[in-house]
């Protein structure tokens, strides 16, 4: 099964596949990949030009600026922004400006929950690049302490220690605000990147130019599956609480710095990559080396400082890989879970489910077809193979699917064995919408995240609207992106049986397997079978290499 991570609207384009889910050059916390930013920045402070709210004017930096506007306007943007945040509040101010309105109402939160205030309204807007300025300001507009009220809190009549949780809260607000400004940053370049491209194709119709490569494009948005790990530890603290936790394929160390925050009093964290150097780095930085230990190597092969008899109470992993097991790290969660996991221990997450959808989107079947054969002039229609044999990774949107996903297999973490990862499911379906032929199959899993080992999600349950006990993710059409995106299935029409159109109704039933290769257990090819009557039928077998 070969990977090729794309959009699905653009069949020109090839993307190579990460070869691990810890690896460092897919990582959305590696400080190594934080050099492409630097660009963004202004090579020297002293020539920023911090542009006034509500005038042409401009000052030197953000805090003359600040005064300026609350001498002149009567504005206390550090107060307001307290409540509202950094970014967008710029932003919503730079908007209401720009209409003219020198008076922008501040007073409803609601107001700034529309995201459409992180994008940027002013192209390289200096006063975004100063946030660490707004921090300072931010410190220093706080009333003094005088010595009467140290004496006070001395005494106990005022409490230091919620002055200092109350700054470290505002601290994470700005270090979240810069997070947002930087992902707006990331989708603006994308896209200007895309524009050029397209404008160069206009330019000549039989020159083929890739759009370029931007693994960070999505830098934060692909690695939001994050969010369902740090929910599902910090909303279940009591679970963590004085706990010993296994972080196995560590990566950053993320995973394993919530557990230590959710209260666990020991976690083992481990990787087999050069990643795990980074990771000790990010733990030590965050004050976490006396819970969080690193240990480099396969988990087969290492050997954890545990008592004789000693087990861990909770393993957690990001072991997904795409269409769930190819370039997996389930077999090796799953000898860790024998081998270290107490019988009652929790594995985390708890639940996958694999589900399969039928393709229909001719607009893209014919941009391929005509595509090769006509490349720089020559036609290459022998390369249609490649699309025909290899799984294709993309994340599509709802509309291309012919039927509701159905799923086909429920991996139950707790109890799974590696002989349960080489398959052959079946499954049923009926069309939603009348078809002219089926041009492939998505396969995509849903990952769930409960609190409690003797309970499972129902068969049917699906991540997006799943509100029972704990929480979900899925990778599947319509959703949020993901770095896994889904698994698209292209049928070679010269291999399967194509007859009259389908109607909507109509029942479509067939099988999955998913194989794995003796040379490599962690590679799997899969064969999907399919049979809809006489009208369409069908075999074919996709690798991923």
């Amino acid at each position: 099964m070969r990977a090729q991570s794309d959009d699905l609207a653009k069949p020109q384009e090839e993307d190579s596949v990460s070869s691990g889910s810890s690896e460092a050059s897919t990582d959305p916390l590696n400080p190594e990949q934080d050099e492409d930013w630097e660009d963004a920045e202004p090579e020297e402070e002293e020539n920023l030009q911090v542009k006034d709210f509500f005038s042409d004017e401009t000052f030197p930096s953000a805090r003359a600026m600040l005064e300026f506007c609350q001498d002149q306007y009567g504005f206390d943007f550090v107060k307001v922004q307290k409540d509202l945040g950094v970014i967008k509040l710029v932003n919503y101010l730079r908007s209401a400006a720009k209409e003219g309105n020198t008076k922008p109402d501040v007073s409803s939160k609601e107001l700034f929950e529309d995201d459409k205030y992180l994008q940027p309204v002013i192209e390289d807007d200096a006063l975004l690049f100063c946030l660490d300025e707004l921090s300072d300001i931010q410190s220093s507009s706080q009333p003094a302490i005088s010595d009467s009220a140290k004496g006070k809190a001395v005494n106990g009549d005022g409490d230091p220690f919620a002055r200092i949780a109350e700054l470290e809260e505002q601290l994470q607000r700005l270090q979240s605000q810069f997070n947002e400004y930087r992902l707006t940053v990331a989708k603006t370049l994308d896209e200007r990147w895309n524009d050029k491209s397209s404008d160069a194709q206009a330019e000549s119709s039989k020159q083929v130019i890739p759009a370029p490569r931007d693994d960070d494009s999505h830098y934060f948005e692909s690695y939001s599956y994050n969010d369902s790990y740090r929910d599902f530890i910090y909303n279940n603290k009591h679970l963590f609480k004085g706990k010993t936790v296994l972080d196995v394929g560590c990566g950053t160390g993320i995973l394993s710095m919530f557990c230590a925050k959710a209260g666990a009093k020991r976690v083992f964290a481990v990787d087999n990559s050069a990643i795990i150097d980074k990771a000790r780095e990010n733990i030590f930085e965050n004050g976490l080396q006396d819970i969080i230990t690193c240990h480099h190597g396969k988990v087969e092969e290492i050997v954890l400082p545990l008592n004789k008899g000693q087990k861990v109470d909770i393993i957690v992993s990001e072991w997904m890989g795409y269409c769930l097991l190819y370039e997996a790290m389930l077999d090796s969660v799953i000898w860790a879970r024998d081998r270290y996991l107490k019988p009652d221990g929790l594995m985390v997450p708890s639940h996958c489910t694999l589900h399969i959808a039928p393709i229909f989107d001719p607009d893209y079947i014919a941009e391929c077809v005509s595509f090769w054969h006509d490349v720089y002039g020559f036609g290459m229609a022998a390369m249609m193979d490649k699309i025909n044999d290899d799984v294709l990774v993309r994340h599509l949107d709802q509309d291309v699917l012919a039927s509701e996903g159905t799923p086909f297999l429920q991996l139950p973490l707790h109890t799974i064995i590696t002989a349960d990862l080489t398959f052959v499911k079946e499954f049923e379906m009926k069309l939603q919408r009348d078809v002219d032929g089926l041009d492939g199959w998505c396969i995509w899993f849903d990952t769930f995240f409960l609190p409690d080992r003797t309970k499972s999600p129902s068969t049917d349950a699906r991540a997006e609207t799943y509100k029972d006990e704990g929480n979900a993710f899925t990778t599947g059409p319509g959703g949020k992106e993901t770095h896994w995106r889904s698994g698209v299935m292209l049928i070679d029409r010269r291999k399967s049986k194509q007859g009259q159109p389908l109607k909507k109704g109509q029942k479509l039933v067939g099988s999955v397997e998913y194989r794995k290769r003796k040379v490599n257990s962690r590679e799997v090819d899969i064969e999907i079978k399919w049979d809809a009557g006489a009208e369409e039928k069908g075999g074919q077998t996709w690798f991923m290499r």
